[in-house]
């Protein structure tokens, strides 16, 4: 059984995240009530279903945080295997919602298994560089490890691009960190951009989405992204005060969702969306602080795996909400509502926290 008490936790990160968490649940609510009450009424609706997820979530991550992180050495093949077999599913079943199809459902819960893929991903790719560490400084070791992941990043691609791309990018990123050479990266950069362009290319609503981004006001899809750019600019530099969003009252449709950080701005203004970037930031630096303080290579690549994630998810996210690149629907971690995200995304946090207790 895990012995939290003889653990010693980085108190930073900790610190951060429970910060990070209680403002969005804040955030969450103010931003949600509205829907709830409108669709379910019931202004607590989403408020009800992140705290259960979130509560489960900080269980399971002291769970994972008090258990040596070599422990799950053994199942990241399965794991891996796991997340292919769970994306599959989601083709030959899932459950589709707002025109996307990511999510199974078991009973009454449902989940998206593109969250746990992440995680394992991660746990995946650090034991199989670990393995091949002698190794790295030949392409086709490298060329090899990208390979083994681009089966979970087709079949998570195939409905969900974002997050394909965010594991694309844990790999480039741990690759890099192991690699020392780095000019060959060129070519795997070159290869990556192919990847990508080819599927852009097998769905329409992908290159529809270049248009709508490049001239949102001539296209009735663009209306979220508008709108979302409307709550920012009138938000200010101190915002109209928490809860007192115009937008989010339908005019940002499903604000609780994706676009949360436009209503961050309307309602705390530049002041308050900085001050959330800013814990972010402090939550990526201890991930690189524990990944260089790590006692071996397994430990040190989950923390830079865990930072590359935290890094690409968040850019991501206010990316698309301020429009500087097409709309990829992914939610801002811990603050957007969703139940998988935040459970999956607190276990990530476990297997770091058990990193930096050494």
């Amino acid at each position: 059984m895990p012995d939290l008490k003889k653990k010693s936790y980085d108190h930073t990160l900790l610190v951060t995240l429970f910060l990070i968490m209680i403002i969005g649940l804040v955030i969450l609510y103010s931003t949600s009530a509205y829907n709830g009450e409108v669709k379910f009424h019931d202004s607590f609706y989403y408020l009800k279903k992140q705290l259960f997820a979130t509560g489960l979530g900080v269980v399971a991550m002291f769970v994972m945080a008090g258990t040596d992180y070599h422990f799950w050495k053994k199942f990241a093949i399965p794991a891996y295997l796991g997340a292919i077999l769970l994306s599959i599913a989601v083709v030959l079943f899932g459950d589709e919602y707002n025109g996307s199809k990511r999510w199974l459902s078991l009973g009454p819960f449902s989940f998206q298994p593109s969250e746990y893929a992440k995680v394992a991903v991660i746990l995946f790719l650090a034991y199989l560089v670990t393995r091949n560490v002698e190794k790295m400084s030949s392409i086709w070791t490298m060329l090899r490890i990208m390979l083994c992941v681009l089966p979970v990043v087709g079949l998570v691609g195939a409905s969900n691009l974002s997050t394909a791309i965010i594991i694309l990018g844990i790999a480039a990123v741990l690759i890099f960190v192991a690699s020392p050479r780095y000019a060959q990266f060129i070519w795997m950069g070159v290869l990556g951009c192919g990847f990508m362009a080819v599927f852009l290319a097998l769905e329409s609503y992908r290159l529809e989405r270049i248009a709508i981004w490049r001239n949102p006001e001539q296209y009735e899809k663009g209306y979220q992204t508008l709108q979302g750019l409307y709550a920012i600019g009138s938000g200010g530099l101190f915002g109209r005060g928490l809860g007192e969003s115009i937008q989010k009252l339908g005019f940002v449709p499903e604000a609780q969702n994706d676009m949360i950080f436009s209503i961050i701005c309307e309602e705390l203004g530049l002041v308050g969306a900085g001050f959330v970037l800013i814990l972010f930031l402090i939550l990526i630096w201890r991930f690189f602080v524990i990944a260089t303080h790590a006692e071996d290579l397994f430990g040190a690549l989950i923390g830079t795996g865990a930072m590359a994630h935290m890094m690409i998810q968040v850019i991501l996210n206010i990316s698309v909400v301020t429009n500087t690149i097409p709309n990829t629907g992914i939610t801002l971690p811990f603050i957007s509502y969703g139940g998988t995200s935040v459970v999956f995304l607190l276990l990530e946090m476990g297997l770091v926290l058990s990193v930096s207790a050494g």
